[in-house]
């Protein structure tokens, strides 16, 4: 089993730097979203301030370093590198599936990174779906002090599990078993999808079952149908996965649906965003973090340091769009005035 799990984990990561793996006849919608440019802002630049604390932790700016690797070797040196450059920008940072590390626990130091960065937001994580294959509370209170995390993300992945050889396909009855992990972890406990979206209903659901914050992870970035289409080595099982390319709820109509269905619930917003302009619509529409994955992991296979000068790009675009709208915090960005689609219209509060 363990080895299997790292010819897998091996395997996504290659995979998602050799090939491409960009969601197909589908985009974030970001791009129908137009912030109205204001030309005397009134601040300076060196004014805005990009900070917030959440769950007790200190941030620089609200972005997410989001799940992408563990369980296999190669995978220890991109977490640190992702890490130590999360804990030099003042960023929170989430872990890839730590199933492997519970079911072979000499696996668990390819996740932990405190040691580099002992003051970051840290999220553990699991598949949502594992607790309908034996696992539990006690697995994820595992998976949280296993790398002493500040928040469990648990992860939505119907379609990557479908098509996936080796997918685990049984999504029976996990709303109950959410809310009993919710109830007994003594950490908030975050839903993500992984880049297919989650809809106004499901977060209407998950914020009914307690969760502390929902990840919408929309299509139009990396497709994990694609992924295991590259993956496979079944003809028609790659065929099937292609066609899925285009699947999934656009990353900025998951965020402003699943702000309407549940308006008390906090929401991160990940699945294509490339960059600070769109980073900051996301925060417009009601995101409280914005997360970003691949883009960092050609990044994190090489230098800290390179990871550090991609989301220091990130930060630098975020700031000016904030400059730009006359937004001097992220409080004043959440209220700058924003148009949608060809006929201009404002947006609505």
């Amino acid at each position: 089993m363990a080895g299997e799990t790292d010819k897998r984990k091996r395997e996504h990561i290659e995979t998602v730097l050799t090939e491409d793996v960009r969601a197909k006849g589908i985009t974030t919608g970001f791009e129908r979203f137009q912030f109205d440019h204001v030309a005397l802002p009134e601040i300076a630049l060196d004014d805005v301030d990009l900070s917030l604390t959440l769950w007790n932790r200190r941030l620089a700016a609200p972005l997410l370093i989001s799940s992408m690797t563990g369980g296999t070797a190669a995978a220890k040196d991109i977490n640190l590198r992702l890490a130590e450059a999360a804990q030099s920008l003042g960023l929170a940072m989430g872990v890839g599936s730590q199933r492997a590390a519970i079911e072979a626990p000499a696996l668990a130091d390819t996740y932990r990174v405190r040691e580099v960065a002992p003051h970051i937001l840290l999220f553990a994580n699991l598949g949502a779906v594992q607790l309908n294959r034996g696992f539990g509370p006690d697995e994820a209170r595992r998976a949280v002090e296993m790398i002493e995390a500040d928040a469990l993300i648990l992860h939505l992945n119907p379609l990557q599990e479908a098509v996936q050889a080796e997918g685990d396909r049984d999504f029976r009855g996990l709303t109950d078993k959410i809310a009993a992990v919710v109830r007994a972890l003594p950490v908030p406990v975050v839903v993500k999808e992984v880049g297919n979206g989650i809809s106004g209903d499901v977060a209407r659901k998950l914020a009914e079952c307690g969760v502390a914050a929902v990840d919408v992870a929309g299509a139009g970035g990396t497709s994990w149908s694609e992924v295991e289409a590259y993956r496979s080595r079944d003809p028609l099982r790659r065929q099937v996965a292609h066609e899925f390319a285009s699947w999934g709820i656009p990353t900025a109509l998951a965020l402003t649906e699943a702000r309407r269905a549940a308006p008390g619930l906090t929401l991160f917003a990940s699945g294509g965003i490339r960059g600070g302009i769109d980073a900051a619509k996301a925060i417009r529409l009601g995101a409280t973090l914005v997360g970003a994955a691949a883009p960092m992991l050609g990044s994190a296979t090489a230098t800290s340091d390179a990871v550090i000068a991609r989301m220091e790009r990130l930060i630098a675009e975020l700031r000016i769009a904030a400059f730009c709208t006359g937004s001097r915090d992220i409080a004043s960005l959440r209220g700058a005035a924003l148009r949608r689609d060809l006929d201009w219209s404002l947006c609505e509060d």
